[in-house]
């Protein structure tokens, strides 16, 4: 079993930045692939980046690029995001979650932290 803890959310203003963290624990494998999600209300969830352990690859949804960063520190079992230039549009619960492919689709990851929440006002 893997357990994931994701925390940094918050209110925010438009432009303004966040780093959200997702500490990981169990049962961690190193070849598997570490992503966080989003899901607005009433919208369906959305990959926004993903990275992998061993390697560092990553990759990010085009609405994100150039804007937000997915990092890892193996040491700690930690995943980042570092937001920039937040747009209200980039409102919601905020997931990571890990699995053994290297794809953005989230319906392939098996385990999920329970979010936290970012509000960008406008």
């Amino acid at each position: 079993q893997v357990q994931l803890v994701e925390s940094g959310g918050g209110l925010v203003q438009a432009g303004d930045s966040l780093r959200l963290s997702c500490a990981a624990g169990g049962r961690i494998i190193s070849s598997y692939s570490m992503g966080w999600f989003r899901q607005a209300p009433g919208k369906e969830r959305e990959s926004v980046a993903i990275i992998t352990w061993r390697s560092g690859w990553t990759n990010y949804a085009d609405s994100v690029k150039g804007r937000f960063t997915i990092s890892r520190d193996n040491a700690k079992n930690t995943v980042y995001l570092q937001m920039n230039s937040l747009k209200p549009e980039d409102t919601a619960v905020y997931f990571c979650a890990t699995g053994p492919r290297w794809t953005m689709d989230p319906s392939a990851y098996a385990y999920w932290g329970q979010g936290t929440q970012v509000i960008v006002s406008s």
